[in-house]
């Protein structure tokens, strides 16, 4: 399969407020690329963000805004390329919201959810997290809720689930995002 996995993290309960960024790029079913930036959201953190992926706005300062990370990203999106992550629900709205807040253009996308992949494809595990899901699958996770290693381990939940069960086993979870 060939697609992006993304993840954010974002500073506060706010989906505008991305925090961080990270895209794993898989062709035939391997990673080629990754891209990691900080992303100083312009605006306060909330202690609870903080406390799950430990940015703060110390960290964020001379970090670029949305607007300069989106100029170096954008072409991924707008190809139609297709959008992975885990929790694509959460992903997702915080790219239609930042998007939307800095009066950037918005499009449609296809996008898959690999915590839906997972439900269907692996219904006995006790919950559907990330970590969970590649403890169950021994898919390395070094740092939970950093964007970069979410997204390489959404990247790998995919890659392994296309390579055990088939692409067309998973067509039918990919939607298309209207943004």
């Amino acid at each position: 399969m060939n697609f992006v996995a993304l993840d954010f993290e974002t500073a506060a309960s706010k989906r505008a407020s991305a925090c961080s960024i990270a895209l794993t790029v898989v062709e035939n079913d391997q990673i080629e690329a990754k891209f990691y930036s900080l992303i100083n959201p312009e605006m306060d953190f909330n202690w609870r963000n903080i406390q799950v992926h430990g940015i703060t706005a110390n960290d964020v300062a001379d970090a670029p805004t949305f607007p300069e990370v989106w100029q170096h990203i954008s072409a991924l999106f707008e190809t139609q390329q297709l959008i992975v992550a885990h929790n694509a629900t959460f992903d997702n709205s915080v790219l239609k919201q930042t998007l939307l807040r800095y009066d950037l253009p918005t499009f449609s996308y296809p996008t898959l959810d690999t915590v839906k992949t997972s439900r269907n494809l692996y219904p006995g595990f006790s919950n559907y997290k990330l970590n969970t899901v590649c403890d169950e699958l021994n898919i390395e996770l070094t740092h939970h809720h950093n964007a970069l290693d979410d997204s390489i381990a959404c990247a790998n939940i995919l890659i392994n689930q296309d390579q055990k069960f088939g692409t067309d086993r998973l067509k039918p979870f990919i939607k298309m995002q209207k943004n």
